[in-house]
């Protein structure tokens, strides 16, 4: 028997109203996350990943925000379909998030403790009324598992008193208070230096494995992507091109575009200068007919700028968005 997925997002469609238009920006994607599984999600900037996970947790402003078509299912249940009493069940401690950017996700007017306390006794799990004590206590204990000195002494202290690597571990805190099943963390160390980004990063993993969490990490770094993450979904422009094990994704990328970026990571050995693709993410007001990458491709064919193409299998676990393995066409 198939185990239920825990997330299941199908033909996700996606726009924003602006002056002049009507930006496409989801163009029908496909995204699958099982329980206690590590999903990656890659792709260049403004390709859709963070809209992605807002429009999972319906936190997106409507309007602009319009969901055109498709659905999310969370254990079962269309989150599209929720009444928003079940819509904060799922936000309490069924989904979380961690934002990219610590400074704007945490309220500059409030203490550490009074925001990672409300976390704590608003979320689903919670709703018995802890005591104030109770609720102390659990905020203590969510900020020592983030490695965080000191605890008792930053409840007190306000985030512009902390360093962005405190700062993100308080969010990561904040997240993993509510116990929840699946984290979304969107590039959760983009804002920090190395050194601190690979101690939340690790830190981040030890977490979701002790906790059993299912986790879509959202980043720009393959090394990352490969260190972290058992599955790897790959988006260009608002679509899923590719997806694999992450094993199998690193050995043998199929896409023209994610071939493209593993070409793109710079060279540590002396191998030469790194090479780019040519070309620029299209215009969501006006995006190309067919397949979104078809104006950058090396491999381009004719259907490729007519129809859009669906995942085509081409290993177990392996599916790759390109007419190059439907079984019909060659270049």
């Amino acid at each position: 028997m198939t185990e239920q997925p825990l997330l299941k997002v199908d033909n996700l469609q996606l726009s924003y109203k602006v002056y002049g238009g009507s930006l496409s920006v989801l163009n029908g994607i496909n995204l699958v996350v099982r329980p206690g599984e590590k999903v990656g999600l890659v792709g260049e900037t403004g390709c859709g990943k963070t809209s992605a996970m807002k429009a999972i947790l319906r936190i997106l402003p409507a309007p602009p925000a319009q969901i055109t078509g498709g659905h999310i299912h969370f254990k079962g249940q269309d989150v599209l379909q929720m009444s928003p009493k079940a819509l904060q069940g799922v936000r309490g401690n069924g989904i979380s998030m961690i934002f990219q950017d610590p400074t704007a996700a945490l309220n500059p007017v409030f203490t550490i403790g009074q925001q990672l306390n409300a976390v704590i006794k608003y979320s689903a799990s919670n709703r018995n009324k802890a005591a104030k004590r109770q609720i102390r206590q659990a905020a203590i204990s969510a900020l020592s598992e983030v490695s965080l000195a000191d605890p008792e002494r930053l409840l007190n202290a306000y985030p512009v008193q902390l360093s962005g690597g405190m700062r993100q571990r308080v969010c990561i805190a904040m997240a993993l208070a509510a116990q929840p099943e699946l984290l979304l963390a969107d590039e959760p160390g983009t804002a920090l230096d190395v050194t601190i980004q690979d101690q939340v990063l690790r830190l981040l993993r030890n977490l979701v494995e002790e906790k059993n969490t299912s986790v879509i990490l959202i980043t720009h770094t393959l090394g990352v992507v490969r260190q972290a993450t058992d599955r790897v979904y790959v988006m260009y422009a608002g679509d899923m091109i590719e997806s694999a094990p992450t094993s199998m994704l690193f050995a043998n990328p199929r896409h023209p575009y994610t071939q493209g970026l593993m070409e793109a990571v710079p060279r540590l050995n002396g191998g030469g200068v790194a090479e780019g693709i040519p070309g620029r993410i299209p215009d969501y007001r006006n995006p190309p007919t067919g397949c979104r990458f078809h104006p950058r491709c090396p491999r381009v064919m004719s259907i490729c700028r007519r129809e859009k193409p669906s995942g085509y299998p081409v290993d177990d676990g392996h599916e790759v968005a390109c007419f190059l393995f439907d079984g019909q066409h060659k270049p």
